[in-house]
C-alpha cells in the first residue's frame, strides 16, 4: 500500500508514522504503539463527533463493532471516543485496495475468483452475525492481503442516521454498489449487502464495473433495472452473482446460500448446468434492524434478531448478538477465549497463493530471456543499444511515478472523471523529475559495464564477446541498482500477464529467444559502431 510521510505527532498512545488516505468520516495513519504492531488509526474529524450525545452513540457502536473477530475484516483493535482527539484503531492490511489491485494485476481469474468470492462473502457474515449491516461493500473497502479479501469500514461511517452526515456523500455511497432498494429510498437490510458483495465480486472477476461507467443518474438506473454485464466470469460464479444482483432483495439468494454454493466443487464441463438458478429463500418481509437500532438495542435484552422470511411470533428475550466465530488461522494470532474446535466454512489448505512456483518460474525465464535479448543487442550495437537502454529505464521510471501519483491521488480524494486526463497531463513534470533517479541509475549500470569490459580485456576475451558482457552488466545492474525499484515494477507486471496463461507464456518466450538469437548471429556477423567509430585498438566491425 502507498502511504505518504505524516508530521511526527502522537494521538493517544499511538506515534502517527504515515498518511494512509482521508474520507469524509476522518483520516487514517498508519500507526504504532510503543512495543506494539502497527495499527490503521482513523482519525474522527470533530464535525462528526462533536458533542456529547455523538459521542455517547460512537462508543455504543464501536462497542457493537468490537465483537467483530474474523480473519476476512480488520477488526477494531483499540478505540477511544471521549479522547480530546477521538479515534478508532483497526488491524492494518499492508496491501493494495481492490480498486487498485485490479487495474494493476489484472481481474482475479479461476480459482482465485471463487476464493476471493468466498472470503469476501465470509466476511460480510462476520459483519452481520454482530448485528450490524456493513451498507458500503465496494471495492475500496476491499484491502487484497495477497490473494485474499479483507473487509474494511463496516459500520464505522454510518455511526446513526444523522442529517449532519448527508453533506459528506457516506450516506449516499457508491453507484454501482448501491442495492436499488437503497436508491428507492428504503432501509438497508442483510440482502442489500449481499447485492454489493455481487457488484464487488463482478468488478473482481471482470475489471470493470457490473453496471458501467458514466453520469450517476446513468448508473442508477441501470442498477433500478437490474442491467449488469457480467461477461468474462466463470460460468458457476456468473449464475452465483447474477442472482445476487436481483433488483428485487426478496428473490436474492442469502449469504448462507452463497457460502454453501461456493463451497461446493465448481461444475466440470459435461457435468450439470451451471446456469440453472440457485435456490433463493422465501420472501422477506422489510427488516428494519439497521444499524441505528442495533444501536440503539445494544444496552437491551429483549433487541430485535434477524430474520429471513415471513414474520414469526415473539421469541424469548436472548442476549443482542451472538459473538462471531472466529475463524482459527494457522499463523494467525487468536484471542484468547476465541478459539473454535469446529470445522472451518473454507477450506484454508486450499486457499490460493498470491503468485504460484510456475508463475515465478514463467515470469523468470522471459526475464532472463530479455537480459539475454539486452547482451545480444549491445554485442550488435554498442552505443545505440545502451542508449536504448539507458531510455527505457528514464521512460519507465516515469511511468511509475505518473502511476503512483494517481493511486495515492485516488486514496486522499477518490476518484474523479478528469483522473484519466491528469495521467498524460502530467506526464512531462515528471519526465524531469525522473531525470536525478535516472541519471544515478545509468552512472551505476554504465560503471558496472565497464568494469565487466576491463575483466574481459584483461583475460584476452574477443570483442563480441567482451561486448555481450558488457550489455548483460549492464541490464543487471539496471534491475538491481539505486532506484531500480521504478523500472522493476512495471517491468515485472508486463512479464507476469505474459506469464500468466502457458499458451501466451510459450508464445511470448519463443518469440523473445528468436529475436535475442537473430541479433545475436548479427553480433557475430558485424558489429555496428554507429553513431561513433569504434574504441581505439578495435577495429571496425569486429
Amino acid at each position: 500500500m502507498s502511504v505518504q510521510p505524516s508530521r511526527a505527532r502522537t494521538v493517544g498512545d499511538y506515534e502517527l508514522l504515515s498518511l494512509l488516505g482521508e474520507g469524509g468520516m476522518g483520516v487514517v495513519h498508519l500507526a504504532r504503539r510503543p512495543g506494539g504492531p502497527r495499527v490503521a488509526l482513523k482519525i474522527l474529524r470533530p464535525h462528526i463527533v462533536g458533542d456529547h450525545e455523538a459521542r455517547a452513540r460512537l462508543a455504543r457502536e464501536v462497542g457493537s463493532l468490537e465483537r467483530i473477530r474474523s480473519r476476512w475484516i480488520a477488526e477494531i483493535v483499540d478505540a477511544d471516543p471521549w479522547a480530546p482527539t477521538p479515534y478508532v484503531a483497526t488491524r492494518y492490511v499492508p496491501g493494495l485496495s481492490l480498486h487498485d489491485h485490479v487495474p494493476e494485476e489484472g481481474p482475479i481469474r479461476g480459482d482465485d475468483l471463487r476464493w476471493f468470492a468466498r472470503c469476501l462473502a465470509e466476511g460480510v457474515a462476520s459483519v452481520h452475525a454482530a448485528g450490524v449491516l456493513h451498507r458500503d461493500v465496494k471495492p475500496s473497502n476491499v484491502l487484497m492481503e495477497g490473494r485474499t479479501p479483507i473487509l474494511i469500514d463496516f459500520g464505522l461511517a454510518r455511526v446513526a442516521d444523522d442529517p449532519k452526515l448527508t453533506h459528506t456523500g457516506w450516506l449516499l455511497g457508491t453507484p454501482g454498489y448501491l442495492a436499488p432498494e437503497i436508491l428507492y429510498g428504503d432501509d438497508a437490510t442483510t440482502a442489500s449487502d449481499v447485492h454489493s458483495w455481487a457488484a464487488t465480486v463482478a468488478f473482481a472477476g471482470t475489471g470493470h464495473p457490473p453496471f458501467g461507467r458514466g453520469p450517476a443518474m446513468a448508473i442508477m438506473d441501470r442498477v433500478r433495472r437490474g442491467q449488469h454485464d457480467l461477461a468474462g466470469l466463470p460460468d458457476d460464479v456468473r449464475s452465483l452473482v447474477a442472482a445476487a444482483l436481483d433488483p428485487d432483495p426478496a428473490r436474492r439468494p442469502t449469504l448462507d446460500d452463497l457460502r454453501a454454493r461456493l463451497a461446493a466443487p465448481a461444475p466440470t464441463h459435461g457435468g450439470g448446468d451451471p446456469t440453472t438458478p440457485i435456490p433463493v429463500s422465501a420472501p422477506v418481509a422489510e427488516d428494519p434492524f439497521t444499524l441505528p437500532l442495533a444501536i440503539a438495542a445494544h444496552d437491551r435484552a429483549d433487541a430485535p434478531t434477524w430474520h429471513s422470511g415471513a414474520p414469526s411470533a415473539p421469541a424469548a428475550p436472548q442476549p443482542f448478538a451472538t459473538p462471531t466465530r472466529h475463524l482459527t488461522v494457522p499463523g494467525f494470532p487468536v484471542s484468547p477465549g476465541l478459539e473454535d474446535p469446529d470445522d472451518l466454512p473454507l477450506d484454508l489448505a486450499s486457499a490460493p497463493v498470491r503468485e504460484s512456483p510456475l508463475l515465478l518460474l514463467r515470469r523468470g525465464v522471459l526475464l532472463v530471456v530479455s537480459a539475454l535479448g539486452a547482451a545480444a543487442a549491445v554485442a550488435a550495437w554498442p552505443y545505440l543499444a545502451t542508449a536504448v537502454l539507458l531510455l527505457m529505464a528514464w521512460l519507465l521510471r516515469t511511468c511509475t511515478m505518473v502511476v503512483t501519483a494517481a493511486g495515492d491521488r485516488r486514496r486522499l480524494r477518490g476518484a474523479r472523471w478528469y483522473d484519466v486526463l491528469l495521467g498524460p497531463l502530467s506526464a512531462p513534470w515528471y519526465l524531469v523529475l525522473a531525470v536525478p533517479g535516472a541519471t544515478l541509475l545509468a552512472l551505476w549500470a554504465v560503471g558496472i559495464s565497464v568494469a565487466g569490459v576491463l575483466v574481459c580485456y584483461a583475460v584476452g576475451v574477443d570483442v563480441t564477446t567482451t561486448l555481450a558482457v558488457a550489455g548483460l552488466c549492464l541490464a543487471l545492474s539496471l534491475w538491481v541498482g539505486p532506484g531500480s525499484a521504478h523500472l522493476r515494477w512495471p517491468v515485472r507486471v508486463v512479464a507476469q500477464s505474459a506469464s500468466r496463461r502457458t499458451l501466451r507464456w510459450a508464445v511470448t518466450t519463443v518469440l523473445l529467444l528468436g529475436l535475442a538469437g537473430m541479433v545475436g548471429h548479427q553480433a557475430g556477423v558485424h558489429v555496428g559502431w554507429s553513431p561513433f567509430g569504434p574504441p581505439p585498438g578495435v577495429k571496425a566491425g569486429s
